[in-house]
């Protein structure tokens, strides 16, 4: 699906606004009329009087008006999907969810400067493929490789360090799987980007990484974090409640571990970045992935979209057709029905 002018979503601001105009109408109307005569008298006065159907133009013509901005975004549905040739790299992030990446020593935290670097990353990125990894203690396939970007910052954005029940910093599974990621035997340009606050207790993980490098891939890492440190927060309605504490009771401080990071990308052809900004990572790999040979591959895409501005169209035109019997006095049928419990 595409949306082909986001910008006019901005006219659905004037609905809460058209809402509240509304309700301050009613409310005048109402403190009027209480000034002209008491409830009772008139009722008499005016006996087919009907809040709820005032109520319900509103709610209509608000709908009417939310169709008619859709249809000025106009939707457009692919209809046919067709084979092209690409060129680009294979490329897979693996992303830290452990409760470390929950420090505030680089705003907002760890996890989501992680989610910035990615998501900036594959703005940049021109026919490359993508794949996703989350890991902990365990590692876990978020996506496959794709050349959907728009799948990748969504599965991305839903990230989070309750994902994974597992806790710890597993990088030498996250690597394990990355390695089964790529589909083709005879590609070479194969990246694997992890961003990671590198607290990796083991030898496993360069291990790993050596392994990977002997098959052609490529590990770069991505630091977030200070090599001074930070406190986990525990939090609750993002509230700070404490702080995550060690078995003698004494907070816990996460570092940023370069030196982790540094040995993995080194065994494996690669670079170590540090993440603390945006920019600089984002133009360093940039120029890392234009140095790299391309592969051809076949990706299939929408080749022709359909508009879909004359649904809404429809509907709007629809909710003005009803708007128009919706006159602010009760009708016979609504007389039988009573459906509102309106006195009648």
């Amino acid at each position: 699906m595409q949306l082909e002018e986001k910008i006019w979503f901005w006219t659905l601001m004037a609905v809460p606004v058209l809402v509240i105009l509304y309700g301050l109408l009613l409310l005048w109307r109402y403190r009027t009329q209480k000034r002209f005569a008491e409830k009772s008298l008139l009722n008499r006065l005016s006996p087919n009087r009907s809040l709820f159907k005032s109520v319900l133009k509103i709610i209509v013509l608000s709908l009417a008006f939310i169709c008619l901005s859709m249809a000025l975004v106009n939707p457009k549905i692919g209809t046919k999907l067709e084979t092209i040739k690409r060129e680009g790299v294979d490329i897979v992030f693996a992303v830290d969810v452990s409760k470390s990446m929950l420090a505030e020593d680089i705003a907002p935290n760890r996890l989501e400067k992680a989610k910035q670097l990615v998501t900036q990353i594959i703005n940049n990125l021109a026919s490359d493929r993508v794949g996703i990894i989350a890991y902990a203690g365990k590692a876990f396939p978020q996506l496959p490789i794709t050349t959907d970007y728009a799948s990748a910052k969504m599965f991305l954005q839903g990230m989070n360090t309750e994902m994974l029940s597992s806790q710890g910093t597993a990088i030498d599974e996250a690597i394990q799987l990355a390695r089964n990621y790529y589909d083709d035997d005879e590609q070479t340009n194969r990246v694997l980007i992890i961003i990671s606050d590198g607290e990796d207790h083991s030898n496993i993980a360069v291990e790993a990484a050596e392994a990977a490098g002997e098959e052609g891939i490529k590990i770069f890492t991505v630091g977030v974090g200070d090599i001074k440190g930070a406190p986990i927060p525990i939090k609750r309605n993002n509230i700070v409640l404490s702080y995550k504490k060690d078995n003698n009771g004494e907070t816990v401080i996460s570092k940023l571990n370069e030196e982790t990071l540094k040995e993995i990308s080194e065994e494996a052809n690669g670079e170590y970045i540090n993440g603390q900004n945006t920019a600089e990572v984002v133009e360093t790999i940039r120029e890392i992935l234009n140095r790299m040979d391309k592969t051809e591959f076949e990706a299939k895409q929408f080749a022709e979209f359909k508009d879909q501005f004359q649904w809404f169209i429809g509907f709007a035109v629809f909710f003005l057709f009803i708007d128009v019997f919706l006159l602010e006095r009760k009708t016979a049928w609504l007389r039988r029905l009573n459906l509102f419990n309106e006195n009648l």
